[in-house]
């Protein structure tokens, strides 16, 4: 049971132990977690001429979907939303139907992350709409990050789990994730075919 493990863990300082670390906690609950920096069994030899960002991303797509699920880490990544790439990758694994859970170092609402991040440039107006200093309106459902990635994880069976720590050194709410989809997964393939009914809400 392999498991994509999506998230900015491949920038911190030692990114090989952090994947190292991710990767034991999944095989303590049956899985076989695969991080980004992995090397791709069977690279296509075709993939050597191109630039290094574009084995990169073939590489990772590859991974994606030689795995069962994908857990990504959507810890606020150098803005109130979570890594670019990582969502992208949440996306794709959801666009195969395969499960998809999130994992969060904040509890914090996207709408009230958003407006610490633009200070004074977010105003309320007389409607109640929040909006930035180019009058665009803020997202305000009170999801954990955009819309679109607590639904695809809501819509997949998947689950996100929250914890207010450290950023980079509590991995309990990663924990809680993995054993919940080593649950969907012994359950059989009808709990992990997607399409479920939306889960409970984020949890501490």
């Amino acid at each position: 049971m392999r498991v994509y493990l999506a998230g900015p863990d491949v920038f911190l300082p030692d990114p090989v132990a952090r994947g190292a670390a991710l990767k034991r906690i999944c095989a303590a609950h049956g899985l076989v977690g695969v991080f980004p920096l992995d090397p791709l069994a069977g690279e296509p030899a075709a993939w050597a001429g191109l630039p290094e960002w574009q084995r990169i991303a073939l590489r990772n797509e590859a991974h994606i979907r030689g795995a069962a699920a994908l857990i990504a880490n959507l810890t606020p990544f150098r803005g109130p939303s979570a890594d670019v790439g990582t969502v992208f990758e949440l996306g794709f694994m959801r666009a195969l139907g395969r499960p998809v859970f999130g994992w969060s170092a904040t509890s914090v609402s996207f709408a009230e992350r958003t407006r610490a991040f633009l200070g004074t440039a977010a105003q309320e107006d007389a409607a109640g709409v929040w909006r930035d200093a180019e009058g665009t309106a803020l997202e305000s459902f009170g999801c954990l990050d955009n819309l679109m990635i607590d639904g695809a994880v809501a819509s997949s069976g998947g689950a996100l789990e929250v914890a207010e720590a450290p950023r980079w050194t509590d991995l309990a709410p990663f924990e809680r994730c993995v054993a919940r989809l080593a649950g969907m997964l012994r359950a059989g393939p009808a709990a992990a075919s997607g399409d479920h009914a939306p889960p409970d809400q984020p949890t501490k």
